[in-house]
């Protein structure tokens, strides 16, 4: 499946997040129409008034819609080739209610499915997460691949959202509904670190400013798992456009490191520049008690000591991937939270 830039609208839900962005920013670079979607007018002018400083917008429109909501997805996905799932929601911290975040999640992504087979659209790339994968086996030290997938009777909120989303979009696709054949595949990063293009907040920013401003006394005995956003958003294009791509996942992970390691990076970058980086390693106690008065350090504290690894191979494989250097995209994040002011 080829497309020519010129002549192909692609949906992008979701335009004002941090893969969204860098999606839609891609996407117009290489000649695209681009069909965006967000929630109010508000949304539509910060990413106007974002993008703007990057690229051209003339090839841009933008379309509002709601995950929880059926109005406007039908004229969202009109005259779209391509729809690219991006929404979806990423919070700091555990609900109370876990249905906050699965509902949106898997009726969300259903809603826009519909839509987009009414439309006769040719393909559907929902972006997914690792948290699909690895969630529930916590203290299982192997290699998870494409084919792993999430216990849900184990699994914490936000990954049980994922998972049970895009286990209904497979389902979608491959029953009788799928009357005209629409093709999907799905990509599922790691966290997503490097350069934001914007001032507004990200869930993904999180680790990275944590330490930048010192917000814990030091670092933990865990593993941190993260790819690019430009490698996301290289990936959800050729995922669009591939032949081979259909009706496959796609693990994205650039790097596998420790936080220490993590820290490290930021401290032989930054600290020059007066950022205290903790890089000392607190006991797993302490760790475990801190978690009892930070929230978002409670997963954090499950996952101590837990080492596995997630195999991308089939990702190069087929879509011919070759991450970017890990460093950069910590290096790369950090400066441009600073530029920003966001630290």
């Amino acid at each position: 499946m080829t497309a020519n830039p010129s002549s192909t609208k692609v949906l992008v839900t979701g335009v004002g997040g941090f893969v969204g962005l860098h999606t839609v920013l891609q996407l117009l670079r290489q000649g695209y129409n681009v069909r965006g979607t967000v929630r109010t007018e508000s949304h539509a002018n910060h990413v106007k008034e974002a993008l703007t400083k990057y690229t051209s917008t003339d090839k841009l429109e933008l379309s509002l819609a709601d995950l929880l909501k059926d109005d406007g997805w039908n004229e969202a996905v009109g005259g779209c080739q391509y729809v690219l799932h991006v929404a979806s929601p990423f919070p700091v911290e555990a609900p109370k209610d876990e249905n906050e975040l699965i509902i949106p999640a898997r009726d969300g992504t259903l809603r826009i499915l519909r839509a987009a087979h009414d439309a006769k659209v040719k393909r559907v790339v929902l972006v997914s997460s690792v948290a699909a994968v690895t969630g529930g086996h916590i203290g299982e030290n192997r290699t998870f691949d494409h084919t792993d997938w999430t216990n849900v009777e184990k699994s914490a909120a936000y990954e049980k959202s994922k998972t049970l989303a895009e286990r209904a979009a497979w389902e979608f696709i491959r029953s009788d509904k799928n009357k005209h054949k629409m093709e999907m595949a799905s990509v599922n990063p790691s966290n997503v670190f490097g350069p934001v293009l914007d001032d507004h907040y990200h869930t993904s920013i999180e680790w990275c400013r944590t330490l930048l401003r010192a917000e814990v006394p030091g670092v933990a005995r865990t593993q941190i798992n993260f790819v690019d956003v430009r490698d996301v958003a290289d990936m959800l294009l050729a995922a669009m456009t591939m032949p081979e791509a259909s009706g496959e996942r796609f693990i994205l992970n650039g790097a596998s490191i420790s936080l220490v390691e993590f820290a490290a990076i930021l401290n032989r970058n930054f600290s020059g520049l007066g950022y205290r980086i903790p890089t000392r390693i607190m006991p797993d106690f302490l760790i475990r008690l801190v978690a009892l008065f930070i929230p978002k350090t409670q997963y954090v504290a499950k996952s101590l000591g837990w080492k596995y690894n997630l195999s991308i191979e089939h990702t190069k494989s087929l879509l011919r991937w070759q991450p970017r250097p890990y460093e950069k995209s910590v290096v790369d994040m950090a400066n441009s939270l600073i530029d920003m002011k966001m630290i």
